[in-house]
Protein backbone atom coordinates (compact mmCIF):
# COMPACT_ATOMS: atom_id res chain seq x y z
CA UNK A 1 0.00 0.00 0.00
CA UNK A 2 2.77 2.38 0.75
CA UNK A 3 5.76 0.43 -0.35
CA UNK A 4 7.13 4.07 -1.94
CA UNK A 5 6.99 5.55 1.28
CA UNK A 6 8.62 2.40 3.02
CA UNK A 7 11.40 2.63 0.39
CA UNK A 8 13.08 5.99 1.88
CA UNK A 9 13.67 3.97 4.93
CA UNK A 10 14.55 0.91 3.33
CA UNK A 11 15.00 1.06 -0.50
CA UNK A 12 15.01 -2.38 -2.46
CA UNK A 13 18.72 -3.15 -2.59
CA UNK A 14 18.95 -4.02 -6.48
CA UNK A 15 21.95 -5.43 -7.25
CA UNK A 16 22.98 -5.11 -3.67
CA UNK A 17 24.42 -8.40 -2.20
CA UNK A 18 25.30 -8.28 1.37
CA UNK A 19 26.06 -11.54 3.64
CA UNK A 20 26.19 -10.66 7.07
CA UNK A 21 29.18 -11.00 9.02
CA UNK A 22 29.74 -13.89 11.25
CA UNK A 23 29.01 -11.84 14.37
CA UNK A 24 25.91 -10.10 13.21
CA UNK A 25 24.82 -13.68 11.62
CA UNK A 26 25.30 -14.79 14.82
CA UNK A 27 23.39 -12.04 17.10
CA UNK A 28 20.41 -12.50 14.09
CA UNK A 29 20.18 -16.22 15.17
CA UNK A 30 20.18 -15.31 18.77
CA UNK A 31 17.29 -13.08 18.29
CA UNK A 32 15.24 -15.77 16.15
CA UNK A 33 15.78 -18.41 18.20
CA UNK A 34 15.23 -16.96 21.83
CA UNK A 35 18.77 -17.25 22.90
CA UNK A 36 18.52 -13.40 23.11
CA UNK A 37 14.98 -12.40 24.98
CA UNK A 38 13.75 -9.05 26.41
CA UNK A 39 12.29 -6.42 24.30
CA UNK A 40 15.19 -3.97 25.16
CA UNK A 41 18.16 -6.29 24.60
CA UNK A 42 16.36 -7.20 21.67
CA UNK A 43 16.71 -4.13 19.89
CA UNK A 44 19.97 -2.70 21.52
CA UNK A 45 21.71 -6.05 20.35
CA UNK A 46 19.90 -5.60 16.13
CA UNK A 47 20.96 -2.52 16.27
CA UNK A 48 24.28 -3.60 17.63
CA UNK A 49 24.43 -6.73 14.64
CA UNK A 50 23.30 -3.52 12.17
CA UNK A 51 26.42 -1.76 13.02
CA UNK A 52 28.57 -4.92 12.41
CA UNK A 53 27.20 -5.29 8.58
CA UNK A 54 27.90 -1.12 8.58
CA UNK A 55 31.48 -1.38 9.79
CA UNK A 56 32.31 -4.57 7.17
CA UNK A 57 30.63 -3.07 4.34
CA UNK A 58 32.80 -3.14 1.58
CA UNK A 59 30.40 -0.01 -0.70
CA UNK A 60 32.36 2.39 -2.77
CA UNK A 61 29.43 4.64 -2.01
CA UNK A 62 27.03 5.99 -0.03
CA UNK A 63 24.09 4.84 -1.96
CA UNK A 64 25.64 1.21 -2.26
CA UNK A 65 26.19 1.49 1.89
CA UNK A 66 22.54 2.41 1.88
CA UNK A 67 21.42 -0.31 -0.10
CA UNK A 68 23.96 -3.03 1.68
CA UNK A 69 22.63 -1.64 5.59
CA UNK A 70 19.05 -2.27 3.62
CA UNK A 71 19.52 -5.74 2.84
CA UNK A 72 20.74 -6.10 6.64
CA UNK A 73 17.83 -3.75 8.08
CA UNK A 74 15.56 -6.75 6.40
CA UNK A 75 17.09 -9.53 7.89
CA UNK A 76 16.89 -8.31 10.77
CA UNK A 77 13.45 -6.90 10.91
CA UNK A 78 11.94 -10.95 10.01
CA UNK A 79 13.72 -12.28 12.99
CA UNK A 80 10.93 -11.11 15.66
CA UNK A 81 8.15 -9.73 13.94
CA UNK A 82 6.43 -8.81 17.38
CA UNK A 83 9.11 -7.08 19.29
CA UNK A 84 8.07 -3.58 18.12
CA UNK A 85 11.80 -2.22 20.10
CA UNK A 86 13.39 -4.43 17.08
CA UNK A 87 11.90 -2.42 14.65
CA UNK A 88 12.17 0.95 15.98
CA UNK A 89 15.91 0.52 16.59
CA UNK A 90 16.78 -0.28 12.90
CA UNK A 91 14.06 2.78 11.83
CA UNK A 92 16.60 4.79 14.36
CA UNK A 93 19.18 3.60 12.52
CA UNK A 94 17.92 4.00 9.08
CA UNK A 95 16.23 7.04 9.17
CA UNK A 96 19.67 9.16 10.53
CA UNK A 97 21.69 6.83 7.42
CA UNK A 98 19.56 8.57 5.28
CA UNK A 99 19.70 12.22 6.43
CA UNK A 100 23.74 11.39 6.36
CA UNK A 101 23.29 10.25 2.59
CA UNK A 102 21.32 12.99 1.38
CA UNK A 103 24.03 15.35 2.52
CA UNK A 104 26.77 14.04 1.14
CA UNK A 105 27.87 11.48 -1.38
CA UNK A 106 30.48 10.15 0.95
CA UNK A 107 30.57 6.40 2.20
CA UNK A 108 32.99 6.98 4.82
CA UNK A 109 30.81 10.04 6.45
CA UNK A 110 27.21 7.59 5.87
CA UNK A 111 29.16 4.75 7.21
CA UNK A 112 30.29 7.06 10.35
CA UNK A 113 26.39 8.39 10.62
CA UNK A 114 25.52 4.46 10.80
CA UNK A 115 28.08 3.94 13.77
CA UNK A 116 27.08 6.65 15.54
CA UNK A 117 23.51 5.90 15.54
CA UNK A 118 24.17 2.59 16.69
CA UNK A 119 26.21 3.89 19.40
CA UNK A 120 23.24 6.58 20.34
CA UNK A 121 20.44 4.09 20.52
CA UNK A 122 21.91 1.28 22.53
CA UNK A 123 23.56 3.91 24.66
CA UNK A 124 19.59 5.26 24.75
CA UNK A 125 18.73 1.46 25.97
CA UNK A 126 21.07 1.70 28.34
CA UNK A 127 20.18 4.84 30.27
CA UNK A 128 16.45 4.02 29.75
CA UNK A 129 16.48 1.31 31.85
CA UNK A 130 18.55 2.95 34.46
CA UNK A 131 15.82 5.99 34.80
CA UNK A 132 12.83 3.65 34.69
CA UNK A 133 14.34 1.51 37.76
CA UNK A 134 15.05 5.14 39.41
CA UNK A 135 11.33 6.27 38.70
CA UNK A 136 9.56 2.85 39.18
CA UNK A 137 11.16 1.92 42.62
CA UNK A 138 9.34 4.90 44.09
CA UNK A 139 6.15 3.04 43.58
CA UNK A 140 7.48 -0.26 45.53
CA UNK A 141 6.50 -0.19 49.31
CA UNK A 142 8.01 -1.71 51.72
CA UNK A 143 5.67 -4.97 52.86
CA UNK A 144 4.47 -5.34 49.06
CA UNK A 145 4.33 -8.82 47.23
CA UNK A 146 5.10 -7.84 43.93
CA UNK A 147 3.95 -10.89 40.97
CA UNK A 148 6.22 -10.90 37.84
CA UNK A 149 5.67 -12.48 34.87
CA UNK A 150 8.28 -13.09 32.04
CA UNK A 151 11.64 -11.79 31.54
CA UNK A 152 11.95 -7.68 31.87
CA UNK A 153 15.13 -6.29 32.25
CA UNK A 154 13.19 -2.73 32.52
CA UNK A 155 10.78 -4.32 35.97
CA UNK A 156 14.05 -5.59 36.88
CA UNK A 157 15.77 -2.49 37.08
CA UNK A 158 12.56 -1.50 39.47
CA UNK A 159 12.90 -4.07 41.37
CA UNK A 160 16.47 -4.25 42.29
CA UNK A 161 16.81 -0.38 42.18
CA UNK A 162 13.96 -0.33 45.22
CA UNK A 163 15.56 -3.45 47.10
CA UNK A 164 19.04 -1.80 47.02
CA UNK A 165 17.43 1.71 48.22
CA UNK A 166 16.14 -0.12 51.44
CA UNK A 167 12.72 -1.44 50.36
CA UNK A 168 11.65 -4.55 51.80
CA UNK A 169 9.25 -7.25 49.69
CA UNK A 170 8.78 -10.23 48.22
CA UNK A 171 8.54 -11.34 44.48
CA UNK A 172 6.10 -14.26 43.05
CA UNK A 173 8.06 -14.80 39.23
CA UNK A 174 5.74 -17.30 37.38
CA UNK A 175 7.79 -19.88 35.41
CA UNK A 176 6.60 -18.55 31.88
CA UNK A 177 6.08 -21.45 30.06
CA UNK A 178 7.17 -23.24 27.75
CA UNK A 179 10.28 -21.16 27.39
CA UNK A 180 10.54 -20.86 31.25
CA UNK A 181 12.08 -16.81 30.83
CA UNK A 182 10.45 -16.02 34.28
CA UNK A 183 13.64 -18.09 35.80
CA UNK A 184 15.59 -15.97 34.51
CA UNK A 185 13.72 -13.45 36.55
CA UNK A 186 13.78 -15.03 39.92
CA UNK A 187 17.54 -15.71 39.24
CA UNK A 188 18.28 -11.80 39.26
CA UNK A 189 16.11 -11.00 41.66
CA UNK A 190 17.07 -13.45 43.99
CA UNK A 191 20.75 -12.34 43.10
CA UNK A 192 20.54 -8.61 44.92
CA UNK A 193 18.75 -10.73 48.12
CA UNK A 194 15.31 -10.41 47.72
CA UNK A 195 13.29 -12.85 48.76
CA UNK A 196 11.46 -14.81 45.73
CA UNK A 197 9.02 -17.49 44.71
CA UNK A 198 8.64 -19.32 41.65
CA UNK A 199 5.01 -20.55 40.96
CA UNK A 200 3.47 -22.21 38.19
CA UNK A 201 1.78 -19.80 35.40
CA UNK A 202 -1.84 -21.86 36.20
CA UNK A 203 -1.15 -20.85 40.00
CA UNK A 204 -1.25 -16.72 39.41
CA UNK A 205 -5.05 -16.51 40.83
CA UNK A 206 -4.36 -18.80 43.43
CA UNK A 207 -1.54 -16.64 44.45
CA UNK A 208 -2.99 -13.14 43.73
CA UNK A 209 -4.62 -13.46 47.06
CA UNK A 210 -1.39 -12.63 48.87
CA UNK A 211 -0.19 -10.10 45.91
CA UNK A 212 -0.60 -6.11 46.49
CA UNK A 213 1.01 -5.42 42.79
CA UNK A 214 2.23 -6.85 39.33
CA UNK A 215 5.02 -6.03 37.49
CA UNK A 216 5.06 -6.35 33.36
CA UNK A 217 7.63 -4.95 31.19
CA UNK A 218 6.06 -5.21 27.69
CA UNK A 219 7.12 -5.79 24.29
CA UNK A 220 5.11 -2.65 22.97
CA UNK A 221 2.44 -0.61 24.03
CA UNK A 222 -0.40 0.72 21.50
CA UNK A 223 -1.21 4.12 20.84
CA UNK A 224 -4.64 3.26 23.44
CA UNK A 225 -2.60 1.89 26.00
CA UNK A 226 -2.55 -1.91 25.63
CA UNK A 227 0.31 -3.75 26.37
CA UNK A 228 1.55 -6.55 23.69
CA UNK A 229 3.61 -8.73 26.15
CA UNK A 230 4.39 -12.41 26.75
CA UNK A 231 1.45 -14.41 26.24
CA UNK A 232 -0.04 -15.02 29.65
CA UNK A 233 0.25 -11.21 30.42
CA UNK A 234 -3.82 -10.99 30.07
CA UNK A 235 -4.84 -13.54 31.89
CA UNK A 236 -2.55 -12.32 34.91
CA UNK A 237 -3.68 -8.88 34.75
CA UNK A 238 -7.39 -10.50 34.68
CA UNK A 239 -6.61 -11.86 38.23
CA UNK A 240 -5.06 -8.59 39.28
CA UNK A 241 -7.87 -6.61 38.34
CA UNK A 242 -10.59 -8.95 40.36
CA UNK A 243 -8.60 -8.99 43.41
CA UNK A 244 -7.96 -5.36 43.46
CA UNK A 245 -4.25 -5.79 43.00
CA UNK A 246 -2.36 -2.64 41.30
CA UNK A 247 -1.07 -3.44 37.68
CA UNK A 248 2.31 -1.47 36.39
CA UNK A 249 3.96 -1.84 33.35
CA UNK A 250 7.73 -0.57 32.62
CA UNK A 251 7.99 0.80 28.84
CA UNK A 252 10.98 1.99 27.20
CA UNK A 253 9.61 5.14 24.84
CA UNK A 254 10.95 3.46 22.07
CA UNK A 255 8.58 0.26 22.31
CA UNK A 256 5.60 2.25 21.61
CA UNK A 257 4.42 1.01 18.47
CA UNK A 258 3.80 4.13 16.00
CA UNK A 259 1.68 2.12 13.47
CA UNK A 260 -1.11 2.03 16.18
CA UNK A 261 -1.33 5.63 15.91
CA UNK A 262 -3.31 5.04 12.11
CA UNK A 263 -5.32 1.77 13.20
CA UNK A 264 -2.65 -0.68 12.37
CA UNK A 265 -2.34 -3.78 14.63
CA UNK A 266 0.45 -5.22 16.17
CA UNK A 267 1.27 -8.85 14.90
CA UNK A 268 1.43 -11.51 16.91
CA UNK A 269 4.44 -14.38 16.61
CA UNK A 270 3.20 -17.69 16.75
CA UNK A 271 6.09 -19.83 17.11
CA UNK A 272 6.92 -23.50 16.75
CA UNK A 273 4.66 -26.03 18.33
CA UNK A 274 7.94 -27.83 18.88
CA UNK A 275 8.25 -25.38 21.97
CA UNK A 276 4.89 -26.99 23.60
CA UNK A 277 5.17 -30.62 22.53
CA UNK A 278 7.39 -32.91 20.72
CA UNK A 279 6.95 -34.67 17.18
CA UNK A 280 6.91 -37.86 18.69
CA UNK A 281 4.45 -37.23 21.53
CA UNK A 282 2.36 -35.24 19.13
CA UNK A 283 2.11 -37.81 16.67
CA UNK A 284 0.75 -40.28 19.19
CA UNK A 285 -1.98 -37.74 19.70
CA UNK A 286 -3.34 -38.15 16.31
CA UNK A 287 -5.08 -35.22 14.80
CA UNK A 288 -4.17 -32.79 16.88
CA UNK A 289 -3.67 -28.93 15.94
CA UNK A 290 -1.07 -26.98 18.16
CA UNK A 291 -1.21 -23.54 18.24
CA UNK A 292 2.17 -21.63 20.58
CA UNK A 293 1.04 -17.85 20.46
CA UNK A 294 4.21 -15.55 21.89
CA UNK A 295 2.42 -12.63 22.83
CA UNK A 296 -0.94 -11.61 23.82
CA UNK A 297 -3.05 -8.19 24.22
CA UNK A 298 -4.02 -6.40 27.55
CA UNK A 299 -6.43 -4.15 27.27
CA UNK A 300 -5.53 -0.29 29.23
CA UNK A 301 -8.31 -0.96 31.22
CA UNK A 302 -7.01 -3.12 33.27
CA UNK A 303 -3.13 -0.87 33.85
CA UNK A 304 -2.74 1.56 36.56
CA UNK A 305 -0.16 3.37 35.24
CA UNK A 306 3.09 2.43 32.66
CA UNK A 307 6.27 3.50 33.81
CA UNK A 308 8.70 4.87 31.08
CA UNK A 309 11.95 7.10 31.44
CA UNK A 310 10.32 10.04 30.34
CA UNK A 311 8.14 9.62 33.71
CA UNK A 312 4.69 7.93 34.74
CA UNK A 313 1.72 8.34 32.28
CA UNK A 314 -1.36 6.49 32.68
CA UNK A 315 -2.50 4.38 29.80
CA UNK A 316 -4.49 6.92 28.00
CA UNK A 317 -1.26 8.69 27.69
CA UNK A 318 0.30 6.76 25.65
CA UNK A 319 -0.33 8.78 22.56
CA UNK A 320 2.08 11.65 24.30
CA UNK A 321 4.92 9.63 24.17
CA UNK A 322 4.57 8.78 20.85
CA UNK A 323 4.20 12.17 19.61
CA UNK A 324 7.38 13.16 21.70
CA UNK A 325 9.07 9.91 20.16
CA UNK A 326 7.90 10.54 16.96
CA UNK A 327 6.52 13.78 16.79
CA UNK A 328 2.79 15.41 14.77
CA UNK A 329 3.51 12.61 11.60
CA UNK A 330 0.64 12.97 8.73
CA UNK A 331 -1.45 9.39 8.46
CA UNK A 332 1.28 9.09 5.10
CA UNK A 333 4.01 10.28 7.21
CA UNK A 334 3.11 6.92 9.36
CA UNK A 335 2.75 4.33 7.10
CA UNK A 336 6.30 4.79 6.59
CA UNK A 337 7.07 2.95 10.00
CA UNK A 338 4.55 0.23 8.70
CA UNK A 339 7.70 -2.23 8.63
CA UNK A 340 6.09 -4.88 9.53
CA UNK A 341 5.29 -6.18 6.07
CA UNK A 342 8.13 -4.68 3.92
CA UNK A 343 7.68 -5.76 0.39
CA UNK A 344 10.09 -8.44 -0.68
CA UNK A 345 9.78 -8.54 -3.96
Amino acid sequence: MCANRRASLYPKARRARLILPPEASRIADDIRTMRIRGAGLIASSAVRALQIAARYSSARDAEGFVNQLSVAARVLLKTRPTAVSLPNGIRYVMHRVNEAKAKTDSVAETKSAAIKAADDFIELTRTAKERIGKIGARRIRSGDVVLTHCNSSAAISILTTAWKQGTKFKAFCTETRPRFQGHLTARALASVGIPVTLILDDAVRYFMQETNTVLFGADAITANGALVNKVGTSMVALAAHEAHSKVFVAAESYKFSPETMIGELVAIEERNPSEIISKEKLAKLGRVKVRNPSFDVTPPEFIDLIITEQGIIPPLGAMLILQDVFGVLTPEELREYQTYRIDET
